[in-house]
């Protein structure tokens, strides 16, 4: 600067003003990240007595820039075996066999839970999800001795249901309870639907039975009236959840052929 033609010196100061510069990925340029603090003018980082104001700007950060991996379900006592019969079903959806559980994962075991009437219904792969895909998944759909026509197959082992007709299944395995020990054991061998009935009552049992089909004496398929995952079994009968029956009953008719295999397994 001049001033009456002499030059003036004027002093120049730097300020030291602390600004925020965000690093990013490469090619990531509109997504910011940890923030690196600076002194403007030199490069210098922050004093430590502006760390207060760092913590600050932390809590300001866009959620985006801290993406969460939390998991909607707990991982389950028997997750590797529930994921690997879900995998060989490969009907409720994508699943991977590794032991962990996913959002993914969870999603898949909640749909199986809720077609098979397991509760809760919460992604949990437990004991009860655990022993309902395996028996599913293990059923010998190849040791029903089918006819020409409809066939309704029980495997008592496994205990589940499925019907068949010209070697087809159209139903396929489903959860089913038969009878318990002390007496009520279901019995292998062929028989047929006797006669039926959308809601038969039970004299001995004092209770409705939903979409009954007699097979034999007074056993026969019908809707269960209680969890079907007790421990327990039926006095003969073979019960069958809500959409089964529903699906069984309208497969069948008075003489569909009946094939019981296998023997449940404490009895």
């Amino acid at each position: 600067m001049t001033r009456g033609g002499r030059v003036l010196l004027v002093p120049v100061v730097t300020a030291m003003v602390a600004v925020t510069v965000y690093a990013s990925a490469p090619g990531a340029a509109s997504e910011r990240v940890a923030p690196v603090r600076v002194a403007a003018g030199t490069g210098a980082p922050v004093t430590p007595s502006e760390e207060r104001v760092t913590q600050q700007a932390r809590r300001t950060w866009p959620r985006s820039a801290t993406p969460t991996t939390k998991v909607n379900c707990p991982k389950g006592s028997h997750q590797r075996e529930v994921e690997r019969y879900l995998r060989q079903l490969g009907t409720f959806g994508p699943i991977v066999v590794d032991g962990k559980q996913t959002n993914a994962d969870c999603k898949t075991i909640k749909k199986f839970q809720v077609r098979y009437g397991i509760w809760p219904t919460n992604g949990y792969a437990g004991v009860t999800t655990r022993d309902a895909v395996r028996r599913i998944a293990t059923t010998n759909i190849g040791a029903c001795k089918t006819g020409a026509g409809t066939t309704f197959c029980v495997d008592l082992t496994h205990q589940t249901v499925f019907a068949m007709r010209g070697g087809k299944v159209i139903l396929g395995p489903t959860i089913a309870r038969t009878g318990m020990a002390g007496g009520f054991q279901t019995p292998a061998g062929t028989y047929a639907v006797r006669n039926r009935n959308l809601r038969e009552w039970s004299d001995p049992y004092e209770v409705w039975l939903p979409y009954w089909q007699r097979f034999n004496g007074g056993m026969g398929f019908h809707e269960t009236t209680t969890y079907i995952y007790n421990s327990f079994g039926s006095h003969g009968c073979i019960n069958l959840l809500h959409a089964d029956a529903v699906r069984l009953w309208q497969l069948g008719t008075v003489g569909t052929r009946v094939y019981i295999f296998g023997r449940r397994p404490g009895t």
